[in-house]
C-alpha cells in the first residue's frame, strides 16, 4: 500500500536561497543525479514565485506588515515536501497525479488558516526519481499585540507550537488526501514499525548499490530469439540429431539462463528498493532530528523568557506593595489631621455660641441623629444594623 507523505523543513534566509536553486532549477549543472533535464519541461507550479525566495519574503513582509523580530539566523520560511511512490503515481496516471498535487496545495493553504498570500512557491518537479511537490511558505500567525490590536506576525516556533504538531499535521493531510478520492495509507510512526535506522551510505556499501542499479538497467528478462530448425535447409537430413544434440540443449541452457536472470532481477530490485525506501527515512529521520533541536532551543527560551518576566513581575509588585504603602501613611495623616480638625471645630461652635461643654454638643448630636461623629464606631453601626436586617 502506498502511503500519504507530507515533510516540513525550517529555512532560514540561507536554506531559502539553496531551495530557491534547486525548485526552480537555477543550476546549470545540478549536484542530484535523480534529475533528469530532458524531463524539467514538465514540471509545473501551484504557485509561481516571481522573484527569489528572499525577496519574495522581503516584499510579502512589508506589503502585508508582518510583525515579529528577524534576525540574520531566524527562521524565516518553511518548506513542505509533499509525494508518495512511484507505484501511487503511475497507478493513477498524470492527470490524475496533478490534481494529487493541486489538491495538497488547497490543503497547506487552509492549514492552521495559512491563506495563499502567504504561500511563496509551490513547485511540482516531475523530472526527478518520483514525483514531489516542494512548498515553500511564511509561517504567520494571527494574532493580537498589547494593545489589542489584530496583527499577523511571522514566528516558527508557535505555527508548529505543540510537541506533537507534526503528528497532527500528518493525520489531517492524511483526512484531506484520502476525502479527495486518494487511496492512500497514513504513515506509521517508528514506534509502531519497529525500524531500525541505518546510514544510508554503509546500506549502499553494503548492498553494492551503484553497481547494482547499473547491472539491474542492463538486465534484460526477453527470451532471446532462437533459430527455428525447419528454417535450416542445409541439415535437413540430420534435422533429429541437429534438434536433439544441438538446438535442444542450447535452448535449455537459454531456458535456465532466463530463470536465473529473472531470480537476480528480483533479488536486486529488492536491493535497490530498499535502499530508496531507507533515503527516504535518512530524510525524515533528519528532519525530526532538528525538529528535536528545534524544540530544546525552544523550550531554551521559554525558560529565559519566563525567567526574565518573573524578574519583572517581581519588581512591579514591590514598587506597588511600596505605593500602597505610601498611600496607606498618607491616608493615615489625613484621618488623623481630620479628627483633631473636627475637634477644634467642635471646640469653636462651642466657645462661640457659648453653648457649653463640647462634650455635651457631641452626646446631643448623637443621639438626636442616631449616629457616631466617629467614623469608625459609625460604620461598624451601620454594617452590624445591615446583619440584623438580613437576620430579620
Amino acid at each position: 500500500m502506498s502511503y500519504a507523505i507530507i515533510r516540513n523543513d525550517k529555512l532560514t534566509r540561507v536554506d531559502a536561497q539553496g531551495s530557491y536553486i534547486h525548485n526552480d532549477r537555477r543550476s546549470k549543472g545540478h549536484s542530484n543525479k535523480d534529475i533528469d533535464p530532458t524531463r524539467t519541461r514538465l514540471n509545473f507550479w501551484c504557485k509561481k514565485n516571481e522573484l527569489t525566495y528572499i525577496r519574495e519574503f522581503d516584499k510579502m513582509k512589508k506589503e502585508y506588515d508582518l510583525k515579529g523580530t528577524i534576525r540574520s539566523n531566524s527562521i524565516i520560511m518553511c518548506e513542505m515536501m509533499i509525494t508518495s511512490d512511484n507505484a501511487f503515481f503511475n497507478k493513477i496516471g498524470l492527470e490524475e497525479t496533478k490534481r494529487y498535487f493541486k489538491e495538497s496545495y488547497k490543503f497547506v493553504c487552509n492549514y492552521k488558516n495559512l491563506r495563499e498570500k502567504y504561500i511563496v512557491s509551490a513547485a511540482v518537479h516531475l523530472d526527478e526519481t518520483t514525483p514531489h511537490m516542494h512548498l515553500v511558505y511564511i509561517p504567520v500567525i494571527h494574532t493580537k499585540d498589547k494593545e489589542g490590536n489584530e496583527i499577523d506576525k511571522i514566528c516558527c516556533r508557535d505555527f508548529w507550537k505543540g510537541r506533537d504538531s507534526y503528528r497532527q499535521l500528518q493525520n489531517a493531510f492524511h483526512k484531506y488526501v484520502t476525502s479527495k478520492g486518494f487511496d492512500l495509507e497514513r504513515c506509521l510512526p517508528v514506534e509502531e514499525t519497529g525500524s531500525k535506522h541505518e546510514k544510508i551510505e554503509d546500506l549502499k556499501k553494503l548492498t553494492n548499490f551503484e553497481n547494482t542499479k547499473k547491472v539491474l538497467d542492463n538486465i534484460k528478462l526477453e527470451l532471446p530469439e532462437t533459430p527455428n530448425i525447419n528454417d535450416i535447409k542445409l541439415i535437413k537430413l540430420n534435422k533429429e540429431k541437429v534438434k536433439n544434440e544441438i538446438i535442444k540443449p542450447k535452448d535449455d541452457k537459454i531456458m535456465e539462463l532466463y530463470r536465473e536472470n529473472i531470480k537476480l532481477h528480483n533479488e536486486l530490485s529488492k536491493q535497490v528498493n530498499l535502499v530508496n525506501i531507507a533515503e527516504k527515512y535518512q530524510k525524515e529521520r533528519n528532519a525530526i532530528l532538528a525538529d528535536n533541536r528545534e524544540l530544546l532551543n525552544q523550550v531554551n527560551n521559554i525558560k529565559a523568557e519566563y525567567k526574565e518576566k518573573e524578574f519583572d513581575i517581581e519588581w512591579k509588585y514591590k514598587n506597588k506593595i511600596k505605593s500602597l504603602e505610601n498611600e496607606n501613611n498618607h491616608l493615615h495623616k489625613i484621618i488623623d489631621k481630620f479628627y483633631e480638625t473636627v475637634e477644634k471645630f467642635i471646640d469653636w461652635i462651642c466657645h462661640k455660641f457659648g453653648i457649653g461643654e463640647s462634650n455635651e454638643l457631641v452626646r446631643n448630636f448623637e443621639e438626636e441623629t442616631h449616629s457616631s461623629i466617629d467614623p469608625v464606631k459609625q460604620i461598624k453601626y451601620e454594617e452590624r444594623e445591615k446583619e440584623w436586617d438580613l437576620e430579620l
